[in-house]
């Protein structure tokens, strides 16, 4: 955030003086709802949750460096100086609007980058900070922070010295993304592609791609749509933007930043020669699946549009690593084990991809697809779950473990393809499934992990992978006791 002080924040956001506040007090860090990661000058959002009051960590929040904290009601013994407000959600979009208006209003303002899709956010954003990040100072968080929550507070980082802005927007209906657009309008909109993701919630893929299709449709003159030429939805989407619009392809040689000769090492991470502007070289990316691909054309396209040049383009995507946990994520354990945590989110084209990778990755090896549900289908979801089951036998997946009864209907894909045996194993409690998980294991065994978030296969990749890394040391232990 830039500096501040808790009376101009108070007056901006229509706000109370209370605990400690006099309002000449500075405020000069990020603001946060996690008391935990509060550092010197920062600003403290004390929700009030249904589980969690963040009210109680006001304490905190002080001896950890807070310079003020939002509120909505009395704190018992506060000291800290402090607004209290209404509502902090509204306060927190107030005030990440001024900010964005102040740094635009600089000497040099900085360019805001904001994308969308039912695939790819997270990957994409992580590529684009592998690719702006040399470039200058650029903020494009960790994770998904794609909601009203989490973009006001990405905005809130900014600091006299950014260059560069990167803003996930999620959307779970129509006039989401527009809203979202109202506290940060981007100057560059990126819109990856419309697929099977909430479109229980959405009603149908033409629906989606109407909320998607919001993200160009507040762009300036000045600004720049980059847009999926392979998707048809996304394509379309030029005729609903005044801005110049930029496109980028698997397939179309037209296409201002395209790929040609795509392939997979032995380990499945994907090479590729980028063309853009009249360039081309090659690139070997590290991240695991084909389907990165796609996603570094999306980044390269829009870093280009924030005037990076090409080599600097072409040296981020090659140096990229995996940065936000749950995608794709690769641990290389004991016994020759590798597990894939990709369970963070997952719909039908996610969930395929994943799929594909796990057959490159375990070639020669013992592949095993350890499967969850796909959230918010619809009416189409148990057919979703029993086609993805059937590709999954397709792809030569070696065991197919299914878990939870939203996600029985994988199995039942499975064992119509397959048939009823060992190597289609049904779990229905999430508790039961690293005990399973052990039996199914061997030396030289690859194992996918691939869910919505809701199903918990990510914190069990997590406990697994602890599980597992830890296994070596106790046998040491054990021997040495011997």
């Amino acid at each position: 955030m830039r500096k501040t002080t808790v009376g101009a924040i108070a007056r901006l956001v229509g706000g109370r003086l209370v605990g400690g506040a006099h309002g000449n007090e500075s405020v000069h860090g990020k603001a946060s709802v996690d008391s935990r990661v509060i550092g010197e000058g920062d600003l403290f959002v004390a929700f009030e949750g249904e589980h969690v009051d963040g009210h109680d960590y006001v304490g905190a929040a002080a001896r950890a460096g807070a310079a003020a904290a939002l509120v909505t009601k009395a704190v018992p013994g506060l000291e800290l100086p402090a607004i209290q407000v209404a509502d902090p959600l509204e306060a927190l979009e107030i005030l990440a609007r001024h900010e964005l208006a102040e740094a635009r209003a600089s000497a040099r303002p900085p360019i805001v980058i904001a994308l969308t899709g039912s695939n790819g956010k997270t990957s994409t954003k992580d590529l684009l900070h592998a690719i702006l990040a040399p470039v200058g100072d650029t903020i494009a968080p960790i994770g998904s922070r794609n909601n009203e929550l989490g973009l006001p507070l990405t905005v809130l980082e900014l600091s006299e010295t950014t260059r560069f802005l990167v803003l996930e927007m999620g959307a779970r209906g129509i006039g989401h993304i527009a809203h979202l657009t109202h506290i940060a309008r981007p100057d560059i909109s990126l819109v990856l592609n419309v697929g099977s993701a909430h479109v229980g919630e959405f009603g149908g893929l033409d629906n989606i791609a109407l909320a998607k299709g919001e993200l160009v449709e507040v762009l300036e003159e000045t600004g720049t749509a980059v847009l999926n030429a392979d998707d048809a939805r996304v394509k379309a989407m030029q005729s609903r933007t005044c801005a110049r619009v930029v496109h980028f392809s698997l397939t179309d040689d037209s296409a201002e930043a395209y790929a040609s000769d795509v392939g997979l090492d032995g380990a499945a991470r994907a090479s590729f020669m980028l063309h853009m502007g009249g360039k081309k070289a090659p690139v070997s990316l590290t991240l695991t699946g084909e389907h990165h691909v796609k996603n570094a054309l999306a980044a390269a396209a829009a870093a280009a549009a924030a005037g990076v040049g090409f080599e600097d383009v072409v040296a981020g995507l090659r140096s990229a690593e995996q940065r936000s946990p749950g995608r794709m994520q690769v641990s290389e354990l004991p016994g020759d084990v590798t597990l894939i945590n990709d369970a963070y989110n997952a719909n039908p084209d996610s969930m395929r991809a994943g799929l594909s990778a796990l057959a490159v990755l375990g070639h020669e090896r013992h592949t095993v697809a350890v499967l969850g549900e796909m959230l918010e289908l619809g009416p189409e979801s148990e057919k979703a779950h029993r086609d993805m089951g059937v590709f999954a036998v397709e792809q030569g997946i070696d065991v197919i473990v299914t878990i939870g009864c939203g996600a029985h209907a994988i199995h039942q894909g499975v064992t119509e393809t397959r048939g009823e045996n060992e190597r289609a194993v049904y779990v229905e409690r999430l508790e039961d499934a690293p005990a399973v998980l052990e039996t199914v294991k061997r030396p030289g065994s690859t194992l996918l992990l691939k869910s919505s978030n809701g199903a918990g296969l990510a914190k069990l990749g997590e406990s697994l992978v602890r599980t597992w890394a830890a296994e070596p040391t106790k046998a040491e232990d054990a021997g040495e006791k011997a």
